[in-house]
C-alpha cells in the first residue's frame, strides 16, 4: 500500500541503482584488468607536467588508474545520471502518469511526499556511493593493484556532492514546473556541458577561472583523488543541492498540479498560428489517433532539442577550442609510448594530437552516442511500455489501430530523431572544423554520423525489443543503457588486449569508430551490421508484443 511514500520510492527505485552500481564496478573491474600489465617505467624520464597530465602520481600501480580514469569519469557521470533521472520522476514523473493524484488522496500533505521523494533520492545517492567505494578496494586488493596514495573516499565524498547537486536541481525544476522532460533534459544540459567544459578549459592559459563557472569542476577541480577531500567545494555543491531542494519545495506548494498527459506540444503550438494551423492539423490528424508517429515525436521534443543543442554546439566550439590549446600539449601527446592508448581507449580511442583523435576522444567516442540513446531509448522505451505503465495503451488499442503500427510508427519516430540529432552533430562538427581550419574531411565527418545514428538506433531497437517483451519501462530503459554500456566496454577492452581483440566484434560499437571513420572514412560492411542488428531487435519487437497481455498495472 501507500502507507509509507519514501519506502515505496526506494522500492521503485532500487533495482535501477544496482544496476548502475554493476555497470560501474565491471568498468572499474575491466580497468584494473587492462592496466595491470602496463609498465610504466619509461614515464619516469618524462616531464613532471606530462606525467600529471595523463594521471600519474609516485607509488601509483599501473592498475590504479582504472580509479582515476574510468571511477572518476564514468562513475560519476552515471551517478549523476541516475540521480537526475529519479529527480525528474520524482514529482514531475508522478503527475505525468497520473499517480500524484492519488499519492496526495492518502493523508499526506505535498510538503510529506516532496520530503519523502528527496529523502529516498539522498539515502540511495549515499548507498550506493558508499558500496562503490568498499567494492572498489576490495577489488583493487583481490587483484593485488597498489593504489598507493590515491584517497579513494574523498573521490567518493566528491562524488556523492556531485551526485546530490544534479539529482536536486532535476527535482526542483520538476518540482516547481511540472515537466518531466524540462526536469531531465536541462539538468543533463548542464551535466554534459559543464562536464566538457570544466575538463577543456583548463588546458587553456587563463581558462581555469571560467571552468569555476561550471558545477563539474567543484566534483574534481580540486582533484580530491590525489589531494583529498576539498571542503570549500563540498560546501557549495551541498549547499546549492540544499537551496535547490527548498526552491522545488517552494514550487510544488505555489502551484496547480498538472493532470495526465497536460502539456503544450510543437502541434499545438503550430495550430495557434493562422499561418500553420491547417498544415498541423493535417499532421495531427484527428482524434482518432491516425499519426502515432506524430504523438510520440511530440511528446519527446525536449530530448530532441536538448540532445540537438549539445551535440551542434559543443561540437562547434570543438574546432575553435582545438587551435586555442597549447602546442606543448601536442608534442608531448605525440610522445605517448607504445602501449599508453589504454588510457583513451573507454573515450574512443584516437591521436589526441590530430583534430580527427581530438574530436573522437572528446565527444565521438562517449558523449555523441550518449545524446542520441537519449532519444532513441526515451521514444522506444515509452512507445510500448511506456503506455502501458500510464494505462493509456487500452485506450491507444481501442482505436483501429494494430498492435504492429504501433511498433512501425513508434519505430519510425525513433529512426527520425536519431536522424536529427545525426545531423546536428554532423552540422556542429563540418561547420567547427571549417571555421577553425583543420585538416577533416567533410566525407569522413559524415560518414562518422552516419554511423553515430545507426549505433544510437540499435540502442534504441534494442529498448524497444525489452519493452514489447516485458511490458515494463523500467526494464526498457535501463535494460537497453545496462546492455549499450557493457559492450562499449567490451569494445574497450577487446581494442587494447591482443587475446581479447575479437570481442570487439561482437559489439555494436566496434562497426562505430573500429574503422578510424574520421581518418579513413567509411567502411561499407560497418553500416550494413549495424542496420542488419537494428532491423533484427525491431523484428523481434513484433512477436514479443502480439503475443503479451497488455499490462493494466506498474
Amino acid at each position: 500500500m501507500l502507507a509509507n511514500v519514501f519506502l515505496k520510492t526506494v522500492r521503485d527505485r532500487w533495482l535501477g541503482w544496482m544496476i548502475a552500481l554493476g555497470v560501474v564496478w565491471s568498468f572499474v573491474l575491466l580497468g584494473f584488468a587492462a592496466y595491470s600489465d602496463l609498465d610504466l617505467s619509461i614515464l619516469a624520464t618524462f616531464p613532471e607536467a606530462y606525467r600529471t597530465m595523463i594521471g600519474l602520481r609516485p607509488g601509483m600501480d599501473a592498475g590504479a588508474l582504472s580509479i582515476a580514469a574510468i571511477y572518476g569519469t564514468y562513475g560519476s557521470l552515471t551517478f549523476a545520471a541516475m540521480a537526475l533521472a529519479m529527480g525528474a520522476a520524482s514529482i514531475a514523473g508522478e503527475e505525468r502518469k497520473g499517480t500524484l493524484g492519488l499519492l496526495l488522496a492518502n493523508p499526506r500533505s505535498r510538503t510529506h511526499v516532496y520530503v519523502s521523494k528527496v529523502a529516498a533520492l539522498v539515502v540511495l545517492t549515499i548507498f550506493a556511493t558508499a558500496v562503490m567505494w568498499a567494492i572498489s578496494i576490495g577489488t583493487a586488493s583481490m587483484m593485488d593493484i597498489a593504489l598507493g596514495d590515491l584517497d579513494v573516499m574523498a573521490l567518493n565524498v566528491h562524488m556523492l556532492a556531485s551526485t546530490l547537486f544534479y539529482g536536486l536541481l532535476a527535482v526542483a525544476i520538476g518540482a516547481a514546473t511540472g515537466k518531466r522532460g524540462a526536469a531531465s533534459g536541462i539538468s543533463t544540459g548542464v551535466l554534459a556541458v559543464g562536464f566538457l567544459g570544466a575538463g577543456l578549459l583548463p588546458l587553456i592559459e587563463g581558462g581555469e577561472k571560467w571552468a569555476k563557472l561550471f558545477p563539474w569542476y567543484y566534483f574534481n577541480g580540486s582533484e580530491p583523488l590525489y589531494n583529498g577531500i576539498e571542503w570549500g567545494h563540498i560546501a557549495l555543491l551541498v549547499g546549492a543541492a540544499a537551496v535547490f531542494a527548498v526552491v522545488g519545495l517552494i514550487g510544488l506548494l505555489r502551484r496547480d498540479l498538472k493532470g495526465q498527459s497536460v502539456g503544450v506540444t510543437i502541434i499545438d503550438r503550430l495550430r495557434e498560428n493562422p499561418m500553420t494551423k491547417k498544415i498541423a492539423d493535417r499532421l495531427a490528424g484527428s482524434a482518432r489517433v491516425s499519426s502515432i508517429w506524430l504523438k510520440s515525436a511530440s511528446e519527446h521534443q525536449i530530448a530532441l532539442v536538448s540532445a540537438c543543442s549539445y551535440v551542434f554546439f559543443i561540437q562547434l566550439m570543438l574546432g575553435p577550442f582545438y587551435n586555442a590549446l597549447p602546442k606543448e600539449a601536442f608534442e608531448m601527446l605525440a610522445q605517448l609510448p607504445e602501449g599508453l592508448e589504454v588510457l583513451f581507449a573507454f573515450f574512443g580511442g584516437g591521436d589526441m594530437s590530430t583534430p580527427a583523435g581530438f574530436f573522437q576522444i572528446e565527444t565521438f567516442g562517449m558523449m555523441a552516442p550518449i545524446m542520441v540513446m537519449l532519444v532513441t531509448i526515451a521514444i522506444s522505451s515509452a512507445a510500448v511500455a511506456g503506455e502501458e505503465s500510464k494505462r493509456t495503451m487500452g485506450l491507444l488499442l481501442a482505436n483501429p489501430i494494430t498492435r504492429s503500427r504501433v511498433i512501425a510508427e513508434n519505430t519510425w519516430a525513433m529512426v527520425f530523431y536519431a536522424s536529427i540529432v545525426g545531423f546536428a552533430t554532423f552540422a556542429g562538427t563540418a561547420l567547427g572544423a571549417l571555421i577553425a581550419g583543420l585538416d577533416m574531411s567533410m566525407w569522413n565527418i559524415a560518414a562518422t554520423c552516419v554511423l553515430l545514428t545507426l549505433v544510437g538506433i540499435v540502442g534504441g531497437a534494442l529498448a524497444l525489443a525489452i519493452g514489447a517483451g516485458t511490458g515494463r519501462k523500467g526494464a526498457a530503459v535501463w535494460g537497453a543503457t545496462g546492455v549499450m554500456v557493457a559492450l562499449h566496454v567490451l569494445n574497450s577492452i577487446g581494442s587494447v588486449t591482443d587475446g581479447l581483440s575479437f570481442l570487439q566484434r561482437l559489439s555494436p560499437f566496434y562497426y562505430y569508430l573500429g574503422n578510424d571513420p574520421l581518418n579513413k572514412g567509411m567502411d561499407w560492411g560497418h553500416p550494413v551490421v549495424l542496420t542488419v542488428i537494428a532491423a533484427v531487435l525491431i523484428g523481434i519487437s513484433f512477436p514479443l508484443f502480439q503475443r503479451r497481455d497488455i499490462r493494466q498495472r506498474d
